[in-house]
């Protein structure tokens, strides 16, 4: 078999960033899947559960309520190795296109404050797995490692 796109990137060379994953045709439109990158492959700890589960939540509830990307959020949640979040959005979009848009997310995680959206037992099939103060930990280091005027390095997979 061959491998998919996503183990032919150099894990090793990866930094915290915002890439362009994929794009898919699906029917007449494009769905854009970003990596968005917030340790360092192989290099520093991977996020435990319970933080990756709130920035899930907090992440997922910033892009569905957002009046542009709102209706073009097609998923949002986090990588199995647990070094960042896909986040799928209908359109085709560049890493630049979509920076502020994720740099407004990791803001209102880092901000954040009061209970976690969604974390209720009716709600969430682990709601007591979470923990927001190093969620908000996580998302400022991610803001201060990928700044607004981002360059190539994080925002293009390396060659």
């Amino acid at each position: 078999m061959e491998k998919i796109a996503s183990f032919t990137v150099d894990h090793l060379r990866l930094l915290p960033g915002l890439y362009v994953s994929r794009k898919d045709a699906v029917g007449d439109s494009c769905v854009t899947t970003f990596d968005i990158r917030m340790t360092r492959p192989n290099r520093e700890p991977v996020m435990n559960t319970a933080e990756v589960h709130t920035i899930e939540h907090l992440g997922a509830t910033y892009l569905r309520n957002h009046p542009e990307y709102g209706k073009k959020t097609v998923y949002f949640g986090p990588m199995g190795c647990r070094t960042g979040f896909y986040m799928l959005l209908a359109g085709d979009y560049t890493s630049s296109d979509v920076l502020p848009l994720v740099r407004g997310m990791y803001e209102f995680i880092r901000d954040y404050e009061g209970d976690i959206p969604g974390a209720a037992a009716k709600d969430c099939g682990n709601w007591l797995d979470m923990n927001l103060p190093m969620a908000k930990w996580l998302a400022a280091k991610y803001l201060k490692e990928v700044p607004a005027d981002a360059s190539p390095e994080h925002l293009n997979y390396p060659e």
